[in-house]
């Protein structure tokens, strides 16, 4: 059997070696803003629609956000000719091809919300017994 081209790494070397294309991939989608932002656009939506559906959000980090997704190929930003000009943002069929996968692990985070919940409930007391 030629192993070859198995995903996995010869034995005893990182499973994730610092320059895996997968890092700043991951780091960047599993970040929160990233992730509520991704829910938001459900259909092309403007900056201050999507700043007002993620409270606590400032308009530093969402700005910081768009620009990393959007350079990740995930959103697409398009200035509108309005007076005052305006911006929409949307997903691009390789943000879209992420929403099943999306949708899968927040279903899962709402699932199990409780669980998490009643274990960090447990640990704290724990911790602080101790």
């Amino acid at each position: 059997m030629d192993t070859s081209s198995s995903p996995l790494p010869p034995r005893g070397a990182p499973r994730f070696s610092a320059e895996c294309p997968s890092r700043p991939i991951l780091d960047q989608i599993s970040d929160k803003w990233s992730m509520m932002v991704m829910a938001v656009l459900e259909q092309p939506t403007r900056f201050n629609e999507i700043k007002r559906q993620l409270e606590g959000v400032t308009q530093r980090v969402l700005t910081q956000t768009l620009r990393r997704l959007e350079r990740n190929g995930m959103i697409r930003r398009r200035v509108l000719e309005t007076s005052p000009p305006g911006v929409e943002y949307s997903l691009t069929p390789l943000g879209e091809s992420f929403r099943g996968p999306f949708t899968r692990l927040y279903e899962w985070t709402v699932e199990h919300s409780d669980e998490v919940l009643t274990a960090q409930c447990a640990f704290d007391a724990r911790a602080s017994g101790q």
